[in-house]
């Protein structure tokens, strides 16, 4: 019997930049804040993102995720924790060794202490900051949603 091993074509590092905002609804009085995401446009069809992309030989995963916060959505803050593993598949990551363009993404939750005025890709992409079910509405994709319900959420839960 012969056993194939998937072995993911490409990997990257992600993060859910989040905030407090102060609560001016009737439902939030007893928290007195309440948690937004930023998520940005994608710049290859509709649907929001959250920051992506890969790392440099010389830093690690932690620093590549902070690094695209800054370059994609603009803002610097804290890198909480890792939130986990999620698998997606990417049709410009299609290979001989991936036909089906199999990836995988680290997640960690970004605290945002600061939003630039500028930066490097702010002519194609745009900040949106959501409530939590606005976000989960708007995810481009799937696995996205899973990322941000059962691993953010779960993770502020347990670190409010």
């Amino acid at each position: 019997m012969t056993v194939f091993l998937y072995i993911p074509c490409w990997e990257n590092v992600r993060c859910i930049p989040f905030r407090y905002r102060s609560s001016n609804e009737a439902d939030d009085v007893k928290f007195g804040k309440v948690v937004e995401v930023l998520m940005i446009n994608s710049t290859s069809g509709p649907g929001l993102l959250f920051p992506k992309g890969g790392w440099e030989n010389d830093e690690t995963v932690e620093e590549a995720a902070v690094r695209e916060a800054i370059e994609e959505a603009g803002v610097r803050g804290d890198l909480m924790d890792f939130i986990g593993f999620y698998h997606f598949k990417s049709k410009t990551h299609q290979d001989e060794f991936s036909p089906e363009g199999l990836c995988k993404a680290a997640m960690f939750a970004l605290f945002v202490k600061e939003e630039l005025n500028s930066w490097p890709e702010q002519s194609t992409r745009t900040r949106n900051w959501l409530t939590i079910p606005k976000a989960l509405q708007s995810c481009r994709h799937e696995w996205m949603k899973d990322a941000l319900e059962n691993g953010f959420c779960k993770w502020l839960a347990q670190n409010k």
